[in-house]
């Protein structure tokens, strides 16, 4: 199983929360990738790039993403057959984003978002949740979830684990 990272607006491929997703996704035999997106602010060249690095791929991946790598993964996620899909903050319903309505197409779709976020709002992943009727975690924390890592690895470790059930 390769699992997929598309990290956020301002960050970078390799920033704190995703090393520490990466070693969880390791320790259960998992290949990862953290693409990167940071020559280019535009969401939806970040979407066109994913689209074409997962034409190639011939086996079981799950796409994992943060803020605007959120709205990435959850809109790809509608065009590929992804084993699962994990979303931290996603940047859902952003005016001049291109695509604005969602629809589940994996079996394992979970949404993390902290209570206190105050770039993207918890309601947009309640929205989201309820639209698609998937899981959703709100959970202590702001918009980068950097204080909640552990709740946020606890919660990664059991989405890894019911994807390789699959």
């Amino acid at each position: 199983m390769k699992v997929y990272f598309s990290h956020g607006k301002e960050s970078g491929p390799w920033g704190s929360k995703i090393n520490t997703l990466a070693e969880i996704a390791n320790q259960h035999g998992c290949v990862v990738d953290s693409i990167d997106y940071t020559d280019t602010m535009d969401p939806d060249l970040r979407v066109e790039r994913l689209l074409t690095l997962l034409e190639s791929e011939q086996g079981d991946f799950s796409l994992v993403g943060s803020s605007m790598g959120g709205y990435v993964s959850q809109v790809v996620s509608e065009r590929v057959k992804a084993k699962g899909v994990f979303l931290l903050a996603p940047a859902l319903y952003i005016p001049n984003y291109e695509c604005q309505n969602y629809q589940k197409n994996t079996p394992i779709l979970d949404v993390v978002h902290g209570w206190s976020d105050n770039v993207i709002p918890p309601e947009h992943s309640i929205k989201f949740a309820k639209d698609v009727k998937c899981s959703l975690h709100l959970i202590e924390g702001d918009h980068r979830l950097n204080s909640s890592i552990q709740t946020v690895s606890v919660l990664f470790d059991q989405f890894i684990r019911s994807i390789l059930s699959l």
